[in-house]
């Protein structure tokens, strides 16, 4: 797939905040969104709400953490999308929003754990929890990269989920599955527990995925 190029990535940045609160993922101004623009990355600005954000928004953060004069101030998570995008070389975007069953597991530090098979869109037989820090800080930003490592999605305690992708849409997939997923698991609870699937079916669903569909 071609790389976009800069006015497409923040048009369609601003599309993706749009959907995720369409879709029920966010709400207000809670959420962020990056996307790899060469050397450097694009993340949306701090504070602004979704149903007001342009192309023109997003900000150009710059491998030293810089940004233009009379830019928008970034996103208070920019250090862990600039993490992430520097640690991993498969991924093209992130996509961190508050969706409701996520957070709820999330607050009560609970993984989703192999529920159904599509637990392993998030990259693994589960979706594991990054310990809690403070939002915005270095601390927080090297704990997600940490619990990430090799996979699409994780929980953040007491925060909401974090997904990584090679695209912004494949990302957006993959947060509003996860949160299916979470809102499964918090529906087994209150009726006594899921029943759930072995570390051999996991790593075979795994694999078939690794070939699912017609690719992103």
């Amino acid at each position: 797939m071609a790389a976009m190029d800069e006015g497409a990535l923040r048009q369609r940045m601003a599309e993706v905040m749009r959907a995720m609160d369409d879709k029920g993922l966010n709400r207000g101004t809670s959420g962020n969104v990056s996307a790899r623009c060469g050397e450097a990355m694009l993340v949306t600005p701090s504070g602004v709400p979704a149903s007001r954000l342009t192309a023109d928004h997003m900000v150009l953060v710059r491998p030293d953490g810089s940004t233009a004069p009379g830019s928008l101030k970034p996103s208070s998570e920019w250090r862990m999308h600039r993490g992430l995008l520097d640690r991993r070389p498969d991924v093209g975007a992130v996509v961190h929003c508050h969706s409701r069953h996520a957070t709820i597991l999330a607050c009560a530090g609970k993984p989703i754990p192999a529920v159904h098979y599509m637990v392993a869109v998030g990259g693994g037989a589960s979706v594991p929890v990054a310990p809690y820090a403070t939002f915005g800080s270095t601390e927080l930003a090297e704990i997600v990269v940490e619990t990430l490592a090799g996979r699409y999605a994780a929980l953040m305690a007491n925060h909401g989920q974090i997904v990584v992708a090679p695209t912004l849409d494949f990302a957006l997939a993959i947060a509003e599955e996860i949160e299916e997923q979470a809102a499964v698991y918090w529906g087994t609870l209150a009726i006594g527990g899921p029943t759930l699937l072995g570390d051999d079916e996991m790593n075979l669903i795994l694999q078939r995925f690794k070939s699912y569909g017609q690719g992103r």
